[in-house]
């Protein structure tokens, strides 16, 4: 299916390098640029039946796809990663040559934020990387989970408030570090709604799925507290009946 650029100028039927030139990352303050990439129902559901992959079409798998071709990092939740079934974070070839065509390494890193470290080492996620993967976890997560992790990927305590937490400027500023400046993030809610409460949020990528689900599912961003956080409208592509929207902080 096509994919047509509405605004700032409106294009029709977009190239994937034309797509890749829409979500080039910017430079935040720290010189990173921390993007969170979501699709919802428009009634605001984040999935349905917990599951978050069935809401979005073809454009939005699109550009789930391409997405990750300019990153250096992916940063996803435990929880997601065990709802959704992901695997290692291997990208096909076309895209490991397009990285590596535009300076980039074939393969980004995948970086997972578990404030219990409750993951097992002998997931695909760590023995089928190709990178090695980075996880995060909280000063409290069991020191044998961690122990075990260790063999497996960079394990990195980074507690937010001496409990399960993990400081998401910690994380931040730990990627920057290992020269990690593109960070992609894939949620979940959880994790969304503590970098925005830390203010750690760069850019927001938002696919509005045509579909209306009621019932009880969560929205794209939970946390304890408010978070008021302003965005400004930077492009919107249509798919079909897909509408797919970025949002850059002020």
């Amino acid at each position: 299916m096509s994919m047509d650029q509405i605004f700032p100028t409106p294009i029709e039927s977009l190239t994937d390098e034309q797509i890749l030139s829409v979500y080039s990352p910017g430079s935040g303050h720290d010189g990173a640029w921390l993007r969170m990439n979501f699709v919802a129902s428009l009634d605001g559901a984040v999935a349905v039946n917990g599951v978050s992959g069935s809401l979005g079409g073809p454009g939005d798998s699109r550009v789930f796809d391409l997405l990750r071709y300019l990153a250096d990092v992916v940063l996803v939740g435990a929880g997601t990663v065990r709802t959704e079934g992901y695997g290692a974070m291997v990208l096909p070839e076309k895209a490991a040559a397009w990285r590596k065509a535009h300076g980039l390494s074939a393969q980004p890193v995948f970086a997972l934020v578990s404030g219990s470290a409750a993951l097992s080492p002998d997931s695909g996620v760590f023995t089928e990387a190709p990178v090695r993967p980075i996880v995060y976890v909280s000063a409290q997560a069991d020191a044998a989970h961690r122990d075990a992790l260790a063999d497996v990927a960079d394990v990195v305590i980074s507690s937010a408030d001496g409990g399960f937490s993990v400081d998401p400027n910690a994380v931040r500023a730990d990627l920057v570090a290992r020269g990690l400046h593109r960070i992609h993030s894939e949620g979940g809610p959880e994790l969304f709604g503590s970098f925005l409460q830390a203010g750690a949020v760069d850019e927001l990528c938002l696919t509005i799925a045509p579909k209306l689900l009621a019932g009880t599912a969560r929205r794209i961003a939970a946390s304890a507290e408010f978070a008021p956080t302003h965005l400004s409208l930077a492009s919107i592509l249509r798919s079909g009946d897909e509408l797919l929207l970025r949002y850059i902080r002020n």
